[in-house]
Order: structure tokens, then C-alpha cells, then sequence
């Protein structure tokens, strides 16, 4: 009895072309990231036939979903477990703005992730606990199927980075690009990482 999960991380949207800490805020997909979306919809729908679509209830990762979902013919279904994690008083700032009031703790996130609680925000481990009881959950309601999951780059890498058996202080050495495509097997109680960080479908003329 296995599950796979197909990962998706949302397109492209302002925030991330320009680098500032999102979190929950409600950014939604620019036009690049909707073009990204839909193409990681047709390379979905040709490859798989999911059951279920699951999805980090914020706009930009709602509406890759929803892309997905008209694909497949398939209903969203909108989870607070894999929402994107609470950057607090980051929120909205770039890196450069973080640095000027918060220097040593912003080091540390790039230096040392494990060791940061963002003030007013999560941690990572917290993020990391919350993600994994949805995962568990859904596959033991989607044994024998295929499922695709839509989130952020912070959710999945912790996804990653716990199916491959790492820590959070490996956080920065896993790429999660806009709209890539990770694919994981759940067998028994071993997770197996077949593909991660994939983008080629987006630079496919269609």
C-alpha cells in the first residue's frame, strides 16, 4: 500500500520577484506565476490522475490549486496545516529592512535556521510538526492513490527535508523553486523521494 504525493510549490508572484518575507500574507500569483501554474497544470494532468488536491488556504497557493484542479476535474481543498509560515514582525519586509533593525537574528536565519523564532512568528520545527500531521493524515485517507499538495517553499523544504530524514539546519540546502514539482512515495511508514525541486515543464513553449 503506497501514496504519492505530488508537491507543488505556488507560482510566482510580486513578493518573490522582488524578495520580501510573505508569510501569510495574501500575495496572489502575477502573470508569470499564473503562466507558471498552468503549465504545471497540463504537465500534472498528462503525468497523473490524482485524487484529491489539497492546498495552503493563501491566494497564490489557492490559485496554482485551482489550475491543477481544473485539470484533473477535481474540487480544492483548502488546509491551515500547510500555510505558509508566520514571518510576524518580518512580514512584508525585505531582507535589507529586516537587517537594519533585527542584524544578529537575521544572520542567524541564513546561518542557523534551526535556532531562530522569529519574533512574533514560527519556528521552523513548528512549521515542520503542523505539515507533517496533515501529510500523515491524507495519506491514510488516500492509501493506494495519487494526491497532489500545494504549498510554499518554507512547508515543502521542511517536507523534504524531513521524508529524506534531515534536520531543520539543513533548511537552506534544498532549491524550491516557483511552481516546482517534488514527488514523494509513502510505503508503509518510509517516505521515498522520487524527483524534487522539478521546473523543466516551465520552460516548455505551450
Amino acid at each position: 500500500m503506497s501514496t504519492t504525493i505530488i508537491l507543488v510549490r505556488h507560482g510566482q508572484t510580486e513578493w518573490n520577484r522582488i524578495e520580501r518575507f510573505r508569510g501569510r500574507y495574501d500575495v496572489p500569483l502575477n502573470n508569470v506565476g499564473l503562466k507558471q501554474a498552468n503549465k504545471s497544470a497540463k504537465f500534472i494532468g498528462m503525468r497523473w490522475k490524482p485524487a484529491a488536491i489539497y492546498t495552503s488556504p493563501l491566494s497564490r497557493a489557492v490559485q496554482t490549486a485551482e489550475s491543477i484542479a481544473k485539470v484533473c476535474n477535481l474540487l480544492v481543498r483548502p488546509t491551515s496545516g500547510i500555510i505558509d509560515i508566520d514571518y510576524g514582525d518580518w512580514q512584508g519586509l525585505t531582507p535589507d529592512e529586516v537587517k537594519k533593525k533585527w542584524p544578529e537574528l537575521l544572520s542567524d536565519w541564513y546561518e542557523r535556521p534551526e535556532t531562530v523564532q522569529i519574533p512574533g512568528g514560527e519556528t521552523l520545527s513548528k512549521v515542520r510538526n503542523r505539515a507533517m500531521a496533515v501529510l500523515r493524515e491524507i495519506c491514510l485517507l488516500h492509501s493506494d492513490q495519487e494526491i497532489v499538495l500545494v504549498s510554499h517553499t518554507v512547508v515543502n523544504r521542511l517536507i523534504l527535508l524531513t521524508t529524506l530524514g534531515l534536520g531543520d539546519d539543513r533548511f537552506w540546502h534544498l532549491g524550491q523553486e516557483p511552481c516546482a514539482i517534488n514527488v514523494i512515495e509513502k510505503r508503509g511508514e518510509e517516505y521515498i523521494v522520487q524527483a524534487m525541486n522539478c521546473t523543466s515543464h516551465l520552460h516548455k513553449n505551450s
